[in-house]
């Protein structure tokens, strides 16, 4: 960035959902910032980030409305940023929209920052989205951060990489320093140089469960249930929440006249991609077998809140396994399923 006052955005804003992500990019961005001859003060206000408090705006404020001292710039960092109400957001943009020179806010936001200062960042400076995205946007994301480093990757081993982080994706950037540290700068990484480096398998998306599950595949499906619940680091109860809405959507739209991915998407308030693939999915498995499913998880809920002594890893493994089952089932006609409704079979 050119050393010139008059070539500074008034505010950036790093934004994102995962924090390790937000603070790699904020820590790139000071450096950026800083990256000219002479002293260039940093200064942390608004009180502690990781506090629950209001922010306090007024030190930002006042930081904002003088010049810097016996410097070219300065560069004011609030943290927290998604913690600022509207009326806050309000007040600070109107301070950026007429800047002093030489004054960079960087707004720090783990989630959203009110409407007035996202617009204010766009129209006065830069937004720096740390987000990967899902589907092919992060898959785009992991091969340019790969692509970045100084490593050469096969093909076998960006596949191999991009399916253990799943979606644990800030440990990218330290895994890519020790596979420099270990094979040096410019080297070819291979699969097999991976093994020693990857640990746990990441966390994987919601949607690698459920669709496993249709297609009655029981190994992938326990595997992104056990990936879920350790590196995703979700609850039992969240997987099960999941796993209620697929099968609910299904008995939402048994029986009824839609006949389209849009017409579903509009019944069950989602996006036309994830509701074709229930839509589908319920045409495929009848009333019978989704009845069924439905069952299999208030069943486990029941299970999971005490009903029995097992291990809550243990009732979603089952759980899983008879979803799948019912996947690789023929149909049948309720009356040819024998027992109770409710009852273990």
């Amino acid at each position: 960035m050119p050393g010139q006052p008059d070539a500074l955005p008034a505010v950036c804003l790093v934004t994102g959902d995962d924090p390790s992500l937000v603070s790699e990019a904020v820590g790139r961005l000071l450096a950026d910032l800083t990256a000219v001859s002479g002293f260039v003060p940093v200064e942390e206000l608004g009180g502690d980030a990781s506090s629950d408090e209001p922010v306090d705006l007024a030190p930002v404020l006042d930081a904002l409305s003088t010049p810097p001292f016996l410097a070219d710039r300065r560069v004011v960092v609030l943290r927290g940023a998604e913690r600022l109400v509207a009326a806050q957001g309000a007040e600070l943009a109107a301070r950026l929209a007429d800047p002093v020179e030489g004054n960079v806010l960087v707004l720090v936001a783990v989630g959203r920052v009110p409407q007035s200062l996202q617009k204010a960042a766009k129209t006065s400076g830069r937004v720096i989205d740390t987000s990967p995205g899902q589907g092919r946007a992060r898959s785009d994301w992991l091969a340019s951060r790969i692509g970045a480093s100084s490593l050469r990757f096969s093909a076998d081993a960006s596949r191999r990489l991009a399916e253990h982080l799943g979606e644990d994706v800030a440990r990218l950037s330290s895994l890519l320093d020790m596979l420099e540290a270990a094979y040096g700068e410019g080297a070819r990484v291979d699969a097999h140089h991976l093994e020693p480096f990857l640990g746990e398998s990441g966390g994987v998306p919601p949607w690698d469960l459920t669709d496993a599950i249709d297609k009655g595949d029981w190994a992938p499906a326990l595997e992104a249930l056990h990936r879920m619940l350790g590196a995703g680091g979700r609850h039992p109860l969240q997987v099960m929440g999941t796993l209620h809405r697929h099968f609910s959507g299904m008995l939402r739209l048994d029986g009824s006249e839609v006949r389209s991915a849009d017409e579903a998407a509009a019944v069950l308030k989602m996006s036309p991609f994830p509701a074709r693939k229930v839509l589908e999915q319920g045409r495929r498995l009848g009333h019978d077998r989704v009845a069924r499913a439905i069952e299999v998880l208030a069943e486990a809920d029941i299970d999971l809140r005490g009903r029995v002594a097992w291990p809550p890893e243990l009732v979603m493994e089952v759980a899983v396994a008879r979803l799948t089952q019912l996947a690789r089932s023929s149909p049948a006609p309720a009356a040819a399923r024998g027992g109770r409704p409710g009852e273990r079979r």
